[in-house]
């Protein structure tokens, strides 16, 4: 898949102050370990009512794939009920579900988008 992991970001070095025998103060760098925060996968689930080209429509207009490749998900999506369209943060996700559940409203089609986290 052509996403990509998030890189760590930066953050300042947590600081403590300590004294030492002559009364001055001395800055002792304590070393911070962020973890990435949890990803999730953005599922749509196969119905028998969804036209194929819409599928493959939304994939290309709310998850950036070209044609071929939201192709292949769709194909996915159809042949083993359910397919992965991308991998994304928790609010990047939920985002995600809800244009297109909010897309297949308005169409009048019942395509079901679900996000779940990501196994490490």
């Amino acid at each position: 898949m052509a996403t990509k992991i998030p890189s760590k970001p930066r953050t300042a070095p947590q600081v403590t102050p300590k004294h030492d025998d002559g009364g001055a103060v001395v800055l002792e760098r304590i070393a911070q370990r962020v973890q990435p925060p949890q990803m999730f996968q953005v599922l749509m689930l196969n119905d028998d009512f969804t036209p194929m080209e819409f599928v493959v429509m939304v994939i290309q207009e709310f998850f950036a794939k070209d044609l071929e490749t939201a192709t292949q998900i769709m194909l996915k999506i159809h042949l083993d009920g359910r397919g992965v369209c991308g991998v994304y943060s928790r609010d990047v996700a939920a985002t995600k579900v809800d244009q297109v559940m909010e897309a297949a409203q308005k169409s009048g089609h019942p395509l079901q988008c679900v996000s779940e986290p990501v196994d490490v």
